[in-house]
């Protein structure tokens, strides 16, 4: 038994078929932390819960979950931790108190404190006016906090999330990200995959990417920033965004590497430092009218571009049944 990580995986590695789903991925989560999984659709970041949480038998390799090895001790592995998949294992006709109930059964907590761990957590969750409703009646966000109430009514020290606030409106994905917080506070070890970049980078203290099997970075999100810091990301705004070849004649100038357009603004990427002794003059000429120069900080999402090569609009996209 290993028990100096939460989680540590060695060569971890799933084929279907010839496809390589899971490459050799090597990484360790720490106990206590916010561990982020990240990466498009398709790669990877499910597969590797499942193989975690014993739910899929690994091709090659091995990994400890709470000390334990997910081939040889599987029932120590499922009793200490806590999975919350992206669609919800509760039951309709159930109401929320007697999912929870039901769940604890379920987990083997005793028969004496099932009702008193199910109304602890309606109410951490804030549902105890849901408490008689069943759970087919329940909002999206309603159903996602269930969902994650049930995976902790045996108090697991690990608990997985897989794109908790998927397709939840604002309002309902702050609210989970605030119980996020709450947990983690209270000694949580949470392994969180999310679409959801920003997401990852208020939330987690280390970040593992993952594109096509393989994990190509792992780190602290400052850390990743810090990968961009040489570049220089500036938001220009001009008086007519419609003028005919404005964005060729931006991306002809020295040193820009990207420009995208945003409404009347454009997002312009250097290489380096701005050169303004040639860059406004040369706009100015060109009868451009600049009407706001603003100098945008490195962000996860720059940082997540550069490393994988993939446009930052591919992370914020909804799963479509894909298998990752």
């Amino acid at each position: 038994m290993e028990d100096q990580a939460a989680i540590r995986v060695d060569g971890l590695t799933k084929y279907f078929g010839n496809l390589p789903a899971v490459d050799h991925i090597r990484f360790d989560v720490r106990a206590g932390e916010i561990f982020g999984f990240l990466g498009p659709n398709g790669a990877g970041k499910t597969t590797t819960i499942r193989m975690l949480c014993g739910l899929l038998k690994p091709s090659d390799g091995k990994a400890h979950v709470a000390g334990f090895d997910i081939q040889k001790e599987i029932v120590e592995v499922k009793g200490r931790i806590g999975v919350v998949p992206e669609i919800s294992n509760l039951y309709d006709e159930l109401t929320s108190l007697e999912n929870l109930i039901f769940m604890c059964q379920l987990y083997g907590v005793s028969k004496g404190q099932r009702r008193k761990r199910a109304e602890a957590l309606l109410q951490l969750f804030r549902l105890e006016g849901k408490r008689d409703a069943l759970f087919s009646s329940l909002s999206k966000g309603m159903k996602r906090s269930l969902t994650i109430a049930a995976a902790l009514v045996h108090e697991p020290p690990l608990i997985f999330l897989d794109e908790p606030t998927s397709g939840l409106d604002v309002v309902s994905a702050r609210n989970l990200r605030t119980i996020i917080k709450h947990l983690h506070q209270q000694g949580t070890t949470i392994f969180l995959t999310t679409h959801n970049i920003e997401e990852a980078n208020n939330l987690c203290h280390r970040i593992a990417i993952i594109v096509k099997g393989r994990i190509i970075v792992n780190d602290a999100p400052e850390a990743l920033k810090r990968l961009v810091q040489g570049e220089f990301t500036v938001e220009i705004g001009v008086q007519d965004p419609d003028l005919p070849g404005l964005t060729g004649w931006i991306e002809e100038m020295d040193g820009v590497e990207e420009v995208k357009r945003n409404q009347n603004r454009f997002i312009v990427r250097f290489s380096g430092r701005p050169p303004w002794e040639s860059f406004l003059p040369s706009l100015h000429k060109r009868g451009v009218v600049v009407t706001s120069v603003n100098t945008l900080q490195p962000t996860l999402e720059d940082a997540f571009v550069k490393i994988t090569g993939l446009d930052k609009e591919i992370m914020m996209m909804e799963k479509e049944g894909k298998k990752g």
